[in-house]
């Protein structure tokens, strides 16, 4: 199951899922093109030049391997299990491999939106968005990808429950007055005035 399907309330889905921008995986993909063909290099360089040739290839195997985990592996663990998905009553943020952190935060405890946008941010359409609500602490979001598009979609869904739950309360509101508000019909009303036919 998706994360945070087993999360959503009754009547609750998903509006957006988002993993961070591709540009945190530029780096990792190079130094796995880096290491292999700088393993493959070392190993075609000391073929025949040394007589422990066979060592030298499970050396180089090892450091390439204990290299590529760190440097490629790990990072792109990382960026496939961190999600930020907005649904039509929630933020949900989880990030972690083996110890996981989580915030669901209601849209109705959103008090600000904060967006942090650099030079290659604009052009190649990410940032960072900063989330304030009303008990917690500012949680910032980092490599957002497509932030405008994260920015417009929150503020309408923002709205959009804000609506809901006003028009709730007010049918809460009304709900003690008979036809809509008005004054039953079987009581009297103050404004009429009682006229008797006077004795001749």
């Amino acid at each position: 199951m998706a994360y945070p399907d087993n999360l959503l309330a009754r009547g609750e889905r998903v509006v957006l899922r988002k993993h961070p921008h591709w540009k945190v995986l530029v780096l990792p993909a190079l130094f796995f093109i880096l290491i292999i063909a700088g393993a493959f290099f070392l190993a075609s360089w000391i073929t025949n030049r040394v007589t422990w040739d066979g060592v030298a290839y499970l050396i180089i195997a090892v450091v390439a391997v204990i290299l590529l985990v760190f440097l490629s592996i790990a990072p792109f663990l990382r960026w496939q299990s961190e999600h930020f998905v907005i649904s039509t009553h929630h933020v949900f943020f989880r990030t972690g491999i083996v110890k996981r952190r989580e915030h669901q935060i209601p849209l109705g405890r959103i008090q600000n939106l904060e967006t942090n946008v650099t030079f290659w941010g604009r052009i190649l359409g990410y940032g960072d968005l900063v989330v304030e609500s009303a008990a917690d602490q500012p949680l910032p979001f980092y490599n957002v990808a497509s932030l405008p598009k994260v920015q417009s979609t929150l503020n309408q869904l923002i709205d959009d429950d804000r609506d809901r739950l006003s028009g709730r309360a007010g049918q809460t509101g009304d709900s003690g007055l008979g036809d809509g508000g008005n004054y039953d019909r079987g009581a009297v009303n103050p404004t009429e005035v009682i006229r008797r036919p006077e004795n001749t």
